[in-house]
């Protein structure tokens, strides 16, 4: 059992649907990540530049104090616990105050420098909690203000959580654009599938004309891909026909071959008369009878895949009742036919000698009435279909130990009534050629009941 669907058109759609998701996820990958970078660039230039800014705002008064008009031009530095701070501390000995944001309720920490160690230029970025518990992102660095080497801390914070918060909003538009687009292009492309298939479908169609036997080759015009497919079904079919018409020759050739010599052997039996003559005789017609049968095998066998031959039951089945209802007066014969007309999938002359000879025999047998009823029934396999015939008689029917025995060719129950034993046996191996089944038992007449099923033709 294969997990794989067999449709053609789901692989590809299927394939060309998770090509496309893992596409636009790689695609939408690598746009985030580029933003983010983008967006944290400039982030920490920002936070730079307001830092060097606050580095050029602050001086020291002649009293040792830190000074300055501080304006960074961000109004988020007045808003308080907005998440954007600057702050300047003194580090030497000699220099006084504080000064800070507007922002900047409390003081926040800053960590030693044997954890967040300063670069070269005295400068460190890190990032810590911020008064609402916001992360915070910090640009720090230590600077000289005059000629006595009074050195003070610049502080600048900017909002991280902001960032982030951006950034995911960013990321979420992203997917839902993507999205979209995704779900726009697996659509357009299942169509595009859908469309470029089409001509399989066509084909098929072509297939079943022909099969039915409304065509007999595949008509129209296909895509350069399909073409040649078509091509070479068509020659398939031609090649199908050469055979069964080269199969029919040899068999009337074989047939006309053997029709003289066995008609010179049967005048002579007639002639040397006796006991002798009656011999050859018997076994002349026997092999006149067998070659018959063989001969119609090799006939159907030829024929029996072909994908031409539809005859419609209805009106052959009526016609054979009428000139049996002729030849037997005294017999009522009542046919039974379904609303929707039945085709056998086979020549019309086949179906002909199996109702023949079972008319034959129920008419043989029967008492004053006989029954003939055709309906459609299940085929063999799924996707086929069947019918199946039924002809009854009121007659005195046949034991159950002995209705194989009657199959056997030859064989006769009643020596007392005419006929060669072979009509029974031809009709099974008929039926047995085409694929279907014979079955007799007892009818609701009181008699025999004979059941043939085969295969309709769409």
């Amino acid at each position: 059992m294969t997990l794989v669907p067999r449709s053609l058109a789901f692989r590809i759609i299927a394939l060309s649907t998770v090509w496309a998701i893992v596409t636009l996820l790689i695609i939408s990958t690598i746009i985030s990540t580029l933003y983010r970078q983008a967006s944290e660039r400039g982030f920490n230039s920002l936070l730079s530049a307001h830092l060097f800014n606050l580095i050029s705002s602050v001086g020291v008064s002649e009293g040792g104090a830190l000074t300055g008009s501080v304006d960074l031009g961000d109004l988020r530095f007045s808003e308080p616990d907005s998440g954007w701070y600057w702050a300047v501390e003194p580090v030497s000995s000699g220099l006084t105050g504080q000064l800070r944001s507007l922002s900047m309720s409390e003081a926040i920490p800053s960590p030693p420098a044997t954890t967040v160690p300063f670069n070269s230029e005295f400068q460190r970025s890190y990032e810590t909690d911020g008064i609402a518990g916001e992360d915070l992102q910090v640009f720090e660095s230590e600077f000289v203000l005059d000629a006595e080497n009074r050195v003070a801390r610049f502080r600048v914070m900017g909002n991280r959580t902001e960032l982030e918060n951006e950034i995911g909003a960013f990321q979420g538009r992203l997917f839902t654009y993507l999205s979209i687009f995704g779900a726009g292009m697996v659509a357009i492309n299942a169509i595009a599938i859908m469309l470029g298939l089409r001509p399989l479908a066509r084909v098929r169609e072509a297939l079943s004309k022909v099969r039915e036997g409304t065509a007999q080759r595949l008509d129209g015009k296909f895509p350069a891909e399909i073409e040649p497919l078509a091509n070479e079904t068509n020659a398939l079919i031609e090649n199908n026909k050469r055979i069964v018409e080269r199969s029919r020759t040899q068999v009337g050739n074989l047939a006309h071959s053997l029709k003289t010599p066995l008609a010179v052997l049967l005048n002579e039996a007639r002639i040397i008369g006796g006991e002798k003559g009656r011999l050859i005789e018997v076994q002349a017609s026997a092999m006149q009878q067998q070659l018959e049968h063989y001969l119609q095998r090799a006939r159907i066998a030829a024929q029996r895949d072909s994908v031409v031959y539809r005859t419609p039951l209805s009106p052959l089945l009526k016609r054979l009742v009428r000139v049996m209802g002729k030849l037997n007066p005294k017999t009522l014969v009542t046919l039974e036919l379904p609303a929707d007309e039945l085709l056998f999938a086979g020549e019309s002359q086949d179906f002909e000698e199996v109702v023949g000879n079972l008319l034959e025999n129920a008419m043989k047998w029967a008492g004053s009435a006989v029954v003939v009823s055709l309906k459609a029934v299940d085929g063999p396999e799924p996707g086929v279909g069947a019918f199946e015939l039924a002809i009854e008689d009121d007659g005195p029917g046949i034991p159950e130990d002995k209705a194989r025995d009657v199959l056997k060719r030859g064989r006769r129950l009643d020596e007392t009534k005419p006929g060669t034993g072979l009509g029974l046996a031809i009709v099974a191996d008929l039926v047995n050629e085409y694929g279907g089944k014979l079955g007799l038992e007892r009818s609701r007449l009181g008699g025999l009941k004979a059941t043939v099923q085969l295969r309709t033709a769409l």
